[in-house]
């Protein structure tokens, strides 16, 4: 949607005039803060739940067979020892159990999370870009032409990159150029 010169005048002098730094944004930041670091102070469960306990035997135990199979399907070696052996299916056993326990985890109603970002109004109100995000951007603007149209002020933005000499660290030089050493008739290595 496209302002009229007019318009768009009348809007910049609005935000020019009524253009202050909201406070209830601080209040609210520090107010989640708080509310995560109470909520992250105490432990609400224990990754030793998910892990198995020695007394309990698991429901199904993984022959020997089993594990060279499933050895062999992942192209890994099978275990020199007999030890290795029972140190690998101890294992397997432990993930298995925690696999277990992530698949008894109810998940009706949950919608799938879409990006690894806060979702809630709250924060995509926060990362909203509005009219006063773009105030600086409207500022850095002149009206041009009979009617006043807005154009972007280009500025030139010299960097110490721009600045640096490329020549000082050339051993000849003519002029503004590099010269480079090399005799006629010379070979590249490798070529007849």
């Amino acid at each position: 949607m496209a302002l009229c010169t007019s318009c768009r005048l009348a809007l910049r002098r609005a935000l020019a005039s009524t253009f202050r730094t909201p406070q209830h944004i601080t209040i609210r930041s520090l107010a989640t803060k708080s509310l995560a670091a109470s909520i992250l102070s105490k432990p609400s469960w224990s990754v030793r739940s998910l892990l198995p306990s020695s007394s309990t035997a698991s429901p199904e135990t993984i022959s020997s067979a089993q594990l060279h199979h499933l050895l062999r399907l992942s192209a890994l070696p099978l275990p020199s020892t007999p030890e290795a052996e029972a140190a690998m299916m101890a294992t397997l056993q432990s993930q298995l159990q925690f696999v277990r326990a992530v698949q008894r985890v109810e998940t009706s109603g949950v919608e799938p999370l879409r990006a690894i970002r806060d979702e809630t109004p709250e924060a995509r109100a926060e990362n909203t870009v509005g009219l006063a995000d773009l105030e600086d951007f409207l500022a850095r603007e002149a009206l041009v032409g009979h009617y006043r149209r807005p154009k972007r002020v280009r500025t030139k933005v010299e960097s110490e990159a721009e600045r640096w000499d490329a020549l000082a660290t050339a051993s000849r030089k003519a002029g503004r150029h590099f010269v480079v050493q090399s005799a006629k008739g010379q070979t590249a290595e490798g070529t007849d």
